[in-house]
């Protein structure tokens, strides 16, 4: 496996790079942000070993440009940094691990096998669908650049749907991940939370893209429709107020 290690001290990069090595992993060391940034979306990396404290960009910058590029490597900070809140960015900025200097080769290694083990699959910090964004870690959602006044049921409701979008979720599976097994509410509650989405997220907008699929549960378009347009039982879109446009769909579905 191949591994990047950003570190700009000198001593532990040689350290880093001689362990790793003996590991059986391939590795490659550089000094600085800006290189770091170049090398991990020119090569394909299975894992990276980042400091914060590097000249250039930091820790925090490289690893936020690295998931802006698309660039899905798992990241493990490696910093005598130990503070709450640095742990915290560092995980917000789309870091998978973190580990204080000075810490114990034995535990690095297993951690970059653990992450290894998991692969590298899309994880965006921030989670967008169209015009839709939503950022879990500040806890806000905005549609275009306003910013969505959200319960926190739908804020975690919306949140769900941009994690699977074009995607039917089954009412029960929305229950499974928005509600906890204390709730002994109306049996109605996700249909009544969809609609109260709806109403803040798509009809101010002049949009639908939290679409009703009848007998399955509900579904957001990845590309949200202009409001008006409608799927017919034949999967036919049709637009109020003129011509209907041919498109395919799957299942028969209401926007309502």
């Amino acid at each position: 496996m191949r591994i990047l290690v950003a570190e700009d001290d000198v001593r532990m990069a040689s350290r880093l790079q001689r362990g790793l090595s003996e590991d059986g992993q391939s590795v490659d060391v550089v000094a600085d942000g800006q290189t770091a940034i170049w090398q991990a979306t020119e090569v394909e990396y299975d894992a990276i070993v980042l400091d914060l404290m590097l000249p250039g960009f930091d820790g925090f910058e490289v690893c936020r440009r690295l998931r802006e590029a698309n660039r899905w490597a798992p990241v493990l900070i490696l910093t005598a940094r130990t503070g709450l809140e640095d742990r915290i960015r560092g995980l917000d900025s789309g870091a998978d691990d973190y580990l204080a200097k000075p810490f114990s080769f034995g535990e690095l290694s297993a951690r970059l096998r653990a992450l290894m083990r998991r692969g590298a699959p899309a994880r965006p910090t921030v989670l967008s669908a169209g015009s839709l964004r939503l950022d879990p870690a500040l806890r806000s959602a905005w549609r275009n650049d306003q910013l969505l006044e959200l319960s926190a049921k739908e804020f975690a409701l919306l949140e769900l749907f941009l994690r699977h979008p074009d995607e039917v979720l089954t009412r029960s599976r929305i229950l499974d991940h928005v509600w906890d097994f204390a709730y002994d509410g109306v049996s109605n509650v996700v249909d009544q939370y969809v609609a109260y989405l709806r109403r803040k997220v798509d009809r101010p907008f002049g949009v639908e893209q939290i679409e009703t699929v009848r007998g399955a549960g509900y579904r957001l378009l990845r590309v949200p429709r202009p409001a008006g347009d409608r799927v017919d039982d034949d999967g036919a879109i049709s637009r109020s107020g003129g011509p209907g446009n041919a498109a395919s769909a799957t299942g028969s579905l209401e926007t309502g």
